[in-house]
């Protein structure tokens, strides 16, 4: 089961999400897949994710049936630049798995420079990046991931928006490939999608 979250002023119909939707319905696992469309505000983000992840999780534990043991670990949350950030809060309360791609690791300061207006990058939609947002994405900042078996980084040395150091050394421990070049939306994350999926879905779905 996998729940992909965007990254800022991103969409479901962001390259990488599009290329892990089609995966998943080539596998037969359309109904294990969730990418919704994120609202502009952390918090209301965090929540639309929660609810998903936690509807996922109660999916797969009546798939397990009665007497089963099902582990959170069974969902795992991609996630991209700000979506990174969102999903490494999740693993941390729900116990879940999280691949992380070139994820910001300090939100708030980072998008502290973004308040104003804002556009969509797929739609053109206009939206503001409020100041009170900020103060959101700082009440669920993870100071230090725990259980780091759970966590895969995928990092490019060329992001021109992320500093990839920042995320190799926050994630420290964990599983992780750094990809020489390549930018911040990775465009050239086709050839890294069967590492990510085999994590992702474990020996569940080969």
């Amino acid at each position: 089961m996998i729940l992909y979250l965007h990254g800022f002023r991103s969409s479901p119909s962001s390259f990488k999400a599009r290329l892990m939707a089609q995966a998943m319905a080539d596998r037969g696992l359309a109904d294990d897949w969730r990418c919704p469309q994120l609202p502009a505000s952390p918090r209301a983000a965090i929540e639309l994710a929660t609810a998903l992840a936690q509807e996922l999780l109660e999916r797969g534990r009546a798939q397990a049936g009665s007497g089963k043991d099902f582990s959170p670990r069974n969902l795992t949350v991609i996630g991209s630049s700000l979506g990174g950030y969102y999903a490494g809060w999740l693993a941390e309360q729900l116990d879940c798995r999280a691949v992380l791609l070139n994820p910001a690791v300090h939100a708030p300061r980072d998008l502290a420079t973004q308040v104003g207006a804002q556009t969509m990058y797929h739609s053109g939609e206009p939206f503001d990046f409020r100041p009170e947002y900020v103060a959101e994405l700082a009440a669920i900042e993870v100071a230090r991931p725990t259980q780091l078996d759970r966590y895969f980084l995928v990092a490019a040395t060329g992001d021109e928006v992320l500093d990839w150091q920042e995320m190799r050394d926050f994630y420290a421990g964990s599983r992780q490939t750094i990809i020489p070049g390549s930018d911040h939306g990775i465009a050239d994350f086709g050839k890294y999608l069967p590492e990510v999926l085999e994590f992702a879905l474990g020996d569940r779905h080969s």
